[in-house]
């Protein structure tokens, strides 16, 4: 006999499992409420203790893990149920998602209407959708490549969903951006100190890493606090001009990070859904001019010249069908930049820089201060082409460092990245000459070193394109904060000879 509503309970325990941000409960397969509600694993189940509720996706254990009077959270259930231990649960089945049919009418081919997008991003940042259909929604946006109009209507949907800035009517709000696919590519910091030094507004959102060893977020991360609370976040823009903060704190386009968990977890960041991702954010955070850098190389997320082009075309015209002025930069996209790849080693490389050092890598210097030098003239503080010379001079002169430094102040103060405990050196197998770097096996290397979620482990690079090198020449340094993930690193290596390319010197 089904029990009354009144009997059909479990009291909560916290499970203590780290489901990362799926909320999960556990329960025995042969409890009461699990046999009177007909719950099976991988179900969808409502969780309410009073007023409080949420869906979480139901995991099922057998023996003495749990008593048949208690139900488990993991942690993401556990912090968002806001629950204590012992509270009364009772729980039903989740309400069927009736959007997943515009996610499967997309897998066969049917375009995505402005109605049908906001169904779906609603119930992603409402955290209807379980991994199983996150994982659904991304590979029908990566198979079925989304046309201009659908773009333009997931990222509408995307900024609805979430909080946005208003800065104030006829103020401009500068921005900028790279699509990512090259490794230590981390220009953001110095930019945006460059841009605040002059006065100009730019309130930097960034995301943590989606398929790379560290996004800018989680580079920001280990030399100030990025999770900033929304009125946080106005106050340090109010003061310096310019934040360095992680969106995901914000409720900036709120579903993005929940979208980015999955897309990292299948390695796939489809064109659309990259282009709804960046131009949400951009219209969230309120700006009015952004600039978008897309590298380009055989190993880069963008391959080609015509690709860069088709996608900075949809970058633009997105933006623009939303009141955003978009412009981009092909940059060079056929090695890493600077020389650490992971978020404290490239959070190393970014003070080198804003600190002037002799040892700051010059190719990141030098492409921080173009991007710089494009946002100046953007912002009308001076005319076309003089703007490389005043960014040279504003990081030269230290006033870059010194607004940086104000912003981390700002933020919770600046601290000191931390340094890997294991390190190991990738010696050149044979002399010969730096012919290719493949970006890809570079970023999955320093991913399996630990990074990002170990903000000190990844790679230091010690060779550039053209280099010529002796056998036995260190190439490359690991960086792992565990003995386990560094093997597994080197493993990979091993495996992969494929990291770079050593050729002949022709003579």
């Amino acid at each position: 006999m089904k029990k009354a509503p009144d009997e059909n309970f479990l009291f909560l325990t916290r499970a203590g499992i780290d489901t990362h941000q799926e909320p999960v409960v556990y329960m025995r397969e042969d409890c009461h409420v699990c046999r009177s509600e007909g719950f099976s694993a991988q179900g969808r189940v409502r969780i309410c203790v009073g007023e409080r509720s949420i869906i979480a996706t139901l995991n099922i254990v057998t023996g003495d893990f749990l008593s048949h009077q208690k139900a488990a959270l993991s942690e993401s259930a556990w912090k968002l149920l806001g629950a204590k231990e012992g509270d009364k649960a009772h729980f039903k089945h989740a309400p069927p998602v009736e959007s997943m049919s515009h996610v499967r009418g997309k897998l066969y081919g049917k375009p995505f209407t402005l109605e049908a997008a906001r169904q779906i991003i609603t119930d992603i940042s409402q955290e209807r959708y379980s991994d199983i259909q996150l994982s659904a929604y991304v590979t029908s946006c990566a198979a079925n490549a989304m046309s201009l109009d659908e773009t333009v209507a997931i990222t509408q949907a995307m900024v609805e969903c979430g909080q946005k800035f208003a800065w104030g009517e006829n103020v401009q709000v500068l921005d900028k951006h790279c699509v990512g696919g090259l490794p230590g590519n981390r220009t953001t910091p110095i930019v945006v100190a460059i841009v605040a030094a002059h006065g100009l507004l730019m309130p930097k959102t960034s995301s943590r890493a989606i398929t790379s060893p560290a996004g800018t977020a989680d580079t920001m991360e280990t030399l100030t606090n990025v999770v900033l609370t929304f009125e946080q976040m106005r106050k340090v823009v109010h003061d310096q001009r310019a934040c360095l903060a992680w969106g995901g704190s914000v409720a900036l386009s709120p579903t993005d990070d929940i979208i980015i968990r999955v897309e990292r977890a299948l390695d796939l960041d489809s064109e659309g859904q990259l282009v709804a991702s960046v131009i949400s954010k951009k219209i969230a955070a309120g700006s009015t001019h952004v600039l978008i850098d897309i590298p380009v190389g055989p190993t880069a997320k963008v391959r080609s010249a015509e690709l860069a082009g088709k996608l900075g075309t949809l970058l633009k015209r997105t933006g623009e069908a939303l009141g955003l002025h978009v412009q981009t930069v092909i940059s060079d996209g056929t090695q890493p930049v600077g020389r650490g790849i992971g978020p404290a080693l490239e959070a190393r490389d970014v003070l080198a820089v804003l600190q002037n050092k002799r040892e700051a890598p010059p190719d990141l210097r030098q492409r921080a201060l173009t991007l710089a030098a494009t946002l100046l003239e953007m912002g009308g503080v001076c005319g076309h082409r003089a703007g490389l010379g005043l960014a040279t001079s504003t990081l030269d002169s230290g006033r870059a460092w010194e607004k940086f430094v104000a912003i981390c102040e700002a933020q919770g103060g600046l601290r000191t990245p931390p340094a890997a405990r294991h390190r190991h050196d990738i010696v050149a197998p044979r002399a010969g000459v730096i012919a290719m770097f493949n970006n890809r096996v570079i970023s999955r290397l320093a991913s399996l070193a630990g990074a990002p979620n170990a903000p000190a482990a990844g790679l230091d690079l010690h060779v550039r394109l053209g280099d010529r090198v002796e056998k036995g020449q260190p190439l490359m340094t690991l960086h792992a904060e565990a003995v386990g993930e560094l093997e597994y690193a080197l493993d990979f290596c091993n495996a992969h000879p494929e990291v770079l390319r050593i050729e002949e010197e022709v003579v």
